[in-house]
């Protein structure tokens, strides 16, 4: 038996610009039963899924994608927590939070992520599926006898349960709160822990500035000040990776880990896979399909945990969730598959100097077909080594004499534009994209096209990512600049963004600078690399590029972190410091595994 789930995309569906093929086209209309119809006050379809069969034409016939209808095993039907209303989201299943650990999320984005913590925190009462009928406080304590969960929920009934949450969006912070960054702690610090919190996450400089100077990464550990100070039975901090710097990250993970030490209930969701690993004690995956419905996992060792969403399948409950599994090759590509001549580019040594600030870059240059990672820490100049190689800044001294044509994707992105996204992406065609080769060579990989009837202003941080990524690599250049492709991305994207681009790059003879702080996708797309290494906001230094074994084993002895491979999925793992294998290849001065 199969449990039938249809949801409409509200945004998506535009009754006025189609000739309602769903409605038209539904065999179980055709033989005179109402399953899908007009909605007179929404003015749009409605799906009826009790009579629906599943037949899947209304989702090949609607011409903006705007229908999911999805048959999953009828136990399901059970397990649902909370459905929104009719042919909306739903998710199945719930996390559960433990006293004394972190429980890290991983899924994509739109598997019900923000449901499960509004959930957990008391802020959304569980409907259990019944969206017209809501069910009681008792009911619900029913529903959970005998497990873990019921005890919070009692809590949540109660009263008792205090949550504290770091947001996704740390931009909204600065617009919600008119002050200083010592005030906003002095707001919420009830642990007295505001001390420690700034030596911790760096933030000595942010005090005294209001919120709306500060840079992402500054807001970002700033709200994990906030929620880490507030004194709280369970925390959940929402993607608070995004916008910092490796060693930012390790500082971050540190915060989160001593709130577990003390015996909270901690909850995380991260994307970084190298900082999800460094961090959670346990790991619940979260899949079904993005914006239609979710489903929680068993809980499961981190290790167990990230390698099954990997392979895209759960042994326990025996669902695969994914046609594909995502793999890391041992083979680090190595630099001598670049014949010599093969230059795009090349730089000599390049000097810069501002009022506060100085960069030097140290000789290099980029091949064709070459993906040119650059590592380092905030404020030491990556991104003004990549204007000066892009000429939108001059530097005071050394000179790139090539005229090599280069798009850039910068770190920071617009979403402020009142367009469509299809009309955007063929202005950076040049062309009308839709029935292009370059709509086939880099929009279906990328997933990009239902987006097209969607304004830029609409989109959410991951979509607008890889809207910027594919706009980049739309133009007609020699090397593509991108800073911080992986931001607002989940990690089916990162992997699938970075892999395209490296195959991108190698087929059409391109090249590729790349700036992230995503450890394990830099390992996973670089073919040499640069390291910034000086004093933040002072002075960086940029290393001539290396070969990727020697660079990242540098990079790792200054965070003082080692790297293993997984021996099943072959990824890149951290070392729990100070765990036997950490000190073994610290001692014998390998951090970064051997290939």
């Amino acid at each position: 038996m199969t449990h039938r789930v249809a949801v409409l995309d509200q945004d998506l569906c535009q009754p006025k610009k189609c000739g309602l093929e769903c409605i038209k086209y539904c065999p179980v209309n055709k033989s005179g039963a109402e399953c899908i119809v007009l909605n007179e006050e929404t003015k749009k379809a409605q799906i009826d899924e009790d009579i629906c069969n599943g037949c899947g034409i209304c989702v090949k016939v609607c011409p903006f994608d705007a229908i999911t209808i999805v048959n999953l095993a009828s136990e399901l039907a059970t397990d649902k927590i909370h459905q929104y209303g009719p042919n909306s989201f739903r998710i199945y299943k719930l996390p559960t939070p433990k006293k004394g650990e972190v429980v890290g999320l991983l899924g994509r984005n739109g598997m019900g992520k923000s449901t499960v913590v509004n959930i957990l925190s008391g802020n959304l009462k569980p409907n259990l599926g019944r969206y017209e009928n809501p069910p009681e406080w008792d009911e619900i304590l029913k529903y959970y006898s005998g497990t873990e969960l019921k005890q919070h929920f009692a809590k949540i009934q109660n009263k008792e349960i205090r949550a504290s949450i770091k947001p996704q969006q740390v931009h909204h912070i600065a617009k919600a709160f008119d002050g200083t960054g010592k005030e906003l702690l002095d707001k919420y610090d009830e642990r007295g822990v505001t001390r420690d919190l700034i030596k911790e996450l760096g933030l000595q400089n942010s005090m005294e500035q209001s919120l709306n100077e500060l840079s992402g990464g500054e807001l970002q550990r700033l709200a994990v000040a906030a929620a880490a100070s507030k004194d709280a039975e369970f925390y959940f901090f929402d993607e608070p990776s995004s916008y910092n710097d490796v060693f930012q990250r390790t500082g971050v993970a540190r915060v989160i880990q001593s709130l577990a030490t003390l015996g909270k209930s901690v909850m995380v969701v991260e994307h970084d896979l190298t900082l999800l690993d460094f961090l959670s004690d346990f790991i619940e995956v979260l899949y079904g399909e993005p914006a239609a419905y979710g489903i929680v996992s068993s809980v499961l060792s981190t290790k167990v945990g990230i390698n099954v969403f990997l392979d895209g399948y759960l042994p326990t409950e025996n669902v695969r969730f994914r046609d594909k599994k995502f793999s890391f090759d041992v083979s680090s590509s190595s630099t001598d598959v670049f014949q010599e001549g093969s230059d795009i580019i090349i730089y000599p040594r390049l000097e810069k100097e501002y009022s506060k600030f100085s960069v030097t870059i140290e000789p290099g240059r980029v091949r064709k077909g070459e993906v040119l990672g650059i590592m380092g820490a905030n404020a030491l100049g990556k991104t003004t080594m990549m204007k000066m190689i892009a000429g939108v800044e001059k530097p005071d001294s050394g000179e790139i004499d090539k005229k090599v044509k280069i798009a850039y994707k910068p770190q920071y992105l617009q979403n402020d534009i009142d367009e469509e996204v299809i009309s955007l992406l063929s202005k950076a065609n040049g062309n009308p994209i839709e029935g292009s080769m370059e709509e086939e060579q880099i929009l279906d990989p990328l997933k990009i096209k239902k987006l097209y009837n969607k304004s830029v202003n609409n989109l959410s941080g991951g979509e607008l990512q890889k809207v910027a990524v594919a706009s980049c690599l739309l133009q007609k250049v020699d090397l593509y600049a991108l800073d911080e492709p992986s931001a607002f991305l989940d990690v089916e994207d990162r992997i699938a963004v970075a892999k395209f681009l490296q195959k991108f790059v190698r087929s059409f003879g391109k090249s590729a600078i790349v700036i992230d702080h995503d450890l394990q996708l830099m390992d996973l797309i670089s073919d040499s690399m640069i390291i910034f290494e000086g004093e933040s906001g002072k002075a960086g230094k940029a290393t001539s590029p290396m070969p990727k074994p020697e660079a990242m084993n540098r990079f790792l002895r200054s965070l003082d972190m080692s790297f293993r491979r997984d021996e099943k999925s072959l990824r890149p793992r951290v070392n729990k410091i100070e765990s036997r294998l950490d000190k073994d290849q610290k001692a014998s001065g390998n951090f970064y595994y051997k290939h």
